[in-house]
């Protein structure tokens, strides 16, 4: 079935504001994962995942602290999901708490894209990671990877979309290489980085009196970062042939 146009005919339902390009989902299980492969998403903040897992025939579990978000998830399933397919699962609580949430979940692939720091406002609830200055937002982020990677079966991938974000100076606080140190400090290592390219769109419009000013270059791209958990050769064996 063609998924792209699947989602297409959803865009009157909420979205969360950067949702994921289903195409860069569909690679990333069809390479990492085989069919029927439980996903863990602790960063639910959208249907996107989801709804390409079950398209997939992926099993999906997701989590997000909004219950409005999740209800947005299960509306747009219910609109558009394919029958036949793995219903996706999306609980409303804390990613903190993904464990207790998900109990009894055993991954074969954890795959997500969080928040990137403050860069944008999910809510004011105090629990969302996007309310938190980057000390603490980086401590509870930490916390969820140790958690999400605690459930992931040994010898699997997990594999999670970033790109870097400013400080209030305008310096880059280097959230790529901090998200790498937190899979490495929860017992999963970088096996692979891929680039994604944003579309160009009206960029040089927008950034053009902003670099008169400051000199920031344009950001047109983010960061997919692919890790191991255990063996790689056993973690590609148990993803069995692409396709």
């Amino acid at each position: 079935m063609g998924i792209q146009s699947e989602l297409g005919r959803s865009d009157h339902l909420l979205f969360a504001t950067s949702s994921q390009p289903p195409a860069v989902c569909e690679l990333i299980y069809r390479w990492f994962s085989a069919p029927g492969a439980m996903v863990l998403d602790p960063f639910a903040g959208g249907s996107v995942r989801g709804i390409v897992a079950a398209c997939t025939g992926r099993q999906y579990v997701g989590v997000d602290l909004r219950p409005e978000q999740v209800q947005a998830n299960r509306d747009q399933w219910a609109a558009i999901g394919p029958r036949g397919m793995p219903k996706p699962i999306w609980h409303a609580g804390d990613s903190l708490q993904v464990q207790q949430l998900c109990k009894g979940t055993q991954a074969d692939l954890v795959f997500s894209c969080p928040p990137y720091a403050s860069l944008e406002r999910y809510s004011d609830d105090p629990a969302d990671l996007s309310t938190m200055r980057y000390p603490r937002f980086l401590r509870t982020y930490r916390a969820i990877i140790k958690e999400s990677v605690a459930m992931l079966k040994p010898d699997r991938f997990a594999a999670f979309v970033v790109g870097d974000v400013r400080d209030p100076r305008g310096l880059y606080r280097n959230f790529v290489s901090d998200t790498i140190q937190a899979f490495h400090d929860a017992g999963a290592r970088l096996y692979n980085e891929g680039i994604l390219i944003t579309p160009v769109g009206s960029l040089a419009i927008r950034v053009g009196k902003q670099f008169e000013v400051s000199r920031k270059l344009g950001k047109l791209h983010q960061n997919v970062l692919v890790f191991v958990k255990g063996d790689p050769r056993r973690a590609t064996e148990a993803c069995g042939p692409v396709g």
